[in-house]
């Protein structure tokens, strides 16, 4: 899943960058509204932290402005705001959640896990056949037996398994599993593909990751 984070203050936006790149985010990062709204027309997020104190422009006219151009990309506002007046203005400027700093870092990963819920699954594990992903532990299995998996692995099965039964193509993936700076002329999506499919649909008669040619990937039941 790929995450952008538009906050001004540089200690803050590393601190967040590097505790969700280790959960396995792809993570972009904006130092002010402009630069935030740019990256937003230009890619692909799935989850955007948004504070509300930008230079150049401010969190909630990017927030409207980007809901006005039907830009549906699940916001939480970061804010040292706490007044419940705030936090009502955020939520009908459009943002889907509220959190004020100081914050937990934990509850921060439990607010996008909740956004990037799929519909019909728990917010911390994603199931389909007989393969499970645990969001909060980080472990894989099949048939009950733990796959060990590296973050870029795991991040790569889990946005396949949120699409379950949709065909995914090279694009979709490097926008949402890889940042900013991923090389398109590579062929490092097939490679992890490869990687995959030996950890998860080796030894097993079904297998579960499929090439849709000439078109991508999916992973279906």
């Amino acid at each position: 899943m790929r995450i952008l984070v538009v906050e001004d203050e540089k200690k803050i936006a590393s601190f967040i960058k590097r505790g969700l790149k280790e959960e396995g985010y792809a993570v972009d990062v904006a130092y002010d509204g402009e630069e935030g709204y740019r990256l937003i027309c230009e890619n692909d997020y799935d989850v955007i932290l948004l504070d509300l104190m930008l230079p150049k422009l401010d969190g909630l006219t990017l927030c409207r402005q980007i809901r006005q151009e039907k830009i549906q990309t699940p916001i939480i506002m970061l804010t040292a705001k706490s007044a419940v007046a705030d936090k009502v203005t955020g939520l009908d400027a459009g943002a889907n959640d509220y959190l004020t700093k100081p914050f937990a870092f934990e509850e921060l990963l439990a607010r996008i896990r909740v956004l990037l819920r799929t519909a019909g699954q728990p917010a911390t594990k994603l199931q389909v056949a007989d393969l499970t992903l645990d969001l909060l532990t980080h472990t894989v299995t099949r048939a009950g037996t733990e796959i060990p998996l590296s973050a870029k692995e795991f991040a790569l099965l889990e946005y396949l398994m949120r699409n379950a039964g949709t065909v995914v193509t090279r694009t979709m993936i490097y926008e949402h599993v890889w940042d900013i700076d991923f090389d398109t002329s590579t062929n490092v999506i097939d490679v992890y593909i490869n990687y995959l499919r030996n950890k998860i649909d080796a030894g097993h008669e079904k297998k579960l990751i499929h090439t849709v040619r000439g078109r991508g990937y999916m992973l279906k039941d």
